[in-house]
C-alpha cells in the first residue's frame, strides 16, 4: 500500500462527502456512479470502489484515495496525457453519438463480451467504429467475458479491424496464456493486455512471470495508489495503459498522476470516462482537448457536491463502509476487486 498518514475515523467522515452522478448510457449495469471524496492537507481523493465489491477488496481503494488527499502525487514526467474514447456495449445505432462525446481520439476502446450479447453484436459494433474513425487505434475490452474457443475464435475475426490489442478476454492468468499462445500459432496478430489478471490477484506481477500477456492495464485506486502502481508497472518490465473505473474528475486525476509520473506510455490511456457521465463535482471538469488530458489538479465546486449528494441512506451507507474499510486498512487487511471496471 502507499504510506499514509492514519487519521482517526471522526476525522474522515468529516472530511467525506458522497455523491451520486447519472450516467449518460448504462455502464456495468448502473445508471448512477456513486464516489465517496475525501479532503485532506494535499487536497481531494475519491474512495469509490463498486458497491458489490466485499471490504477487503477495497482496501487499495481507500489507500488510494487517502495517498491523493493526504500525501498528493509524484512529479509527473509530463504534462499531457494521450487518451482513448470509450464505447460501451451498446447497439451499433447508438455508437456515433458515443464517440460524439469524446470529440477528437486516436483511440476507442470498445467494451464487448456483454453478459446476453452475442460475438456477432461485437463485430458489428468494432466494426462501426471501425467505419466513423478509420484511422483509430482500436482495442477491445472483454472484462473476462468469453472462454477460450470464443475468445480464439471472435478475436481472429476482429483482427480484421486492425486491434491495438485485447484486453482481458478470458478469466485468469492461465486463460490469457492459453488464448495468447493460440492467436500466436494461428498468426493472429492480436496483442493481449491483462486488466483483472493484475488488479485482481494477489501478485499482481504474476501475469508477467507467467508470460501471460503482451502490456498490462493499470488503475491506480485497486492497486492502492500512483506510487504503488508505478512500482508494479516497474517490476512488471510490460508496456502499461492507465485507465479508470468511472470516477469523477477527483479519481481522473489520479489516474493522471499516474500516467504523468510513468516514465514511458506508449498507447492513449482510458482516462476519457467522464464523458460517460451527466455530471460532475467540479467546474472544470478534466475532459479531453484534442484526444489529451492536461495534468492538472481539480478544484471541487461545493454547489455541484449539494447538487450530486447521494441520499442521506446512501450517504450512511458509504459512510459506514469507509469505517469498516478503514480498519482493516490500518490492521494490513486487504484483497483484490471482484468484477469488471
Amino acid at each position: 500500500m502507499s504510506t499514509w498518514i492514519n487519521p482517526e475515523p471522526s476525522v474522515l467522515r468529516e472530511s467525506a462527502r458522497v455523491v451520486s452522478i447519472p450516467m449518460r448510457v448504462k455502464f456495468r449495469g448502473i445508471l448512477h456512479r456513486e464516489a465517496l471524496l475525501l479532503h485532506g492537507p494535499a487536497g481531494w481523493g475519491e474512495f469509490s470502489p463498486f458497491p458489490e465489491y466485499a471490504d477487503a477488496e477495497a482496501v487499495p481503494w481507500l489507500a488510494s484515495a487517502l495517498e491523493a488527499a493526504q500525501q498528493g502525487y509524484p512529479e509527473p514526467c509530463r504534462t499531457s496525457i494521450p487518451v482513448n474514447g470509450t464505447v460501451p456495449a451498446v447497439d451499433v445505432g447508438q455508437v456515433e453519438a458515443v464517440l460524439a462525446r469524446f470529440r477528437s481520439v486516436s483511440a476507442v476502446k470498445v467494451k464487448v463480451a456483454e453478459a446476453g450479447q452475442s460475438p456477432a453484436e461485437d463485430l458489428a459494433r468494432v466494426a462501426e467504429v471501425r467505419r466513423l474513425l478509420p484511422g483509430a487505434g482500436i482495442r477491445v475490452d472483454a472484462n473476462a467475458g468469453w472462454d477460450i474457443p470464443t475468445a480464439v475464435d471472435t478475436l481472429s475475426r476482429l483482427a480484421e479491424a486492425g486491434l491495438e490489442y485485447a484486453e482481458q478476454p478470458v478469466a485468469g492468468i492461465n486463460g490469457l496464456r492459453a488464448v495468447r499462445t493460440e492467436l500466436r500459432r494461428r498468426g493472429v496478430p492480436v496483442l493481449i493486455a491483462a486488466d483483472e489478471s493484475v488488479r485482481k490477484e494477489t501478485d499482481p506481477l504474476k501475469v508477467a512471470r507467467e508470460d501471460a500477456a503482451d502490456l498490462i492495464v493499470i488503475k491506480a485506486a485497486p492497486l492502492g495508489g500512483v506510487r504503488r502502481a508505478v512500482e508494479i508497472v516497474k517490476q512488471a518490465g510490460l508496456p502499461a495503459v492507465v485507465s479508470s473505473a468511472i470516477d469523477t474528475s477527483v479519481g481522473i486525476r489520479t489516474g493522471v498522476a499516474l500516467a504523468a509520473a510513468l516514465p514511458e506510455l506508449p498507447y492513449a490511456c482510458g482516462l476519457g470516462t467522464l464523458s460517460l457521465m451527466a455530471g460532475d463535482v467540479t467546474n472544470e471538469p478534466l475532459l479531453p482537448d484534442g484526444g489529451a488530458l492536461a495534468v492538472r489538479d481539480v478544484p471541487v465546486s461545493g454547489d455541484l457536491l449539494e447538487r450530486f449528494a447521494a441520499s442521506p441512506e446512501r450517504t450512511r451507507w458509504w459512510l459506514d463502509r469507509l469505517d469498516r474499510v478503514r480498519a482493516l486498512l490500518v490492521s494490513g487487511q486487504a484483497g483484490s476487486a471482484d468484477g469488471p471496471a
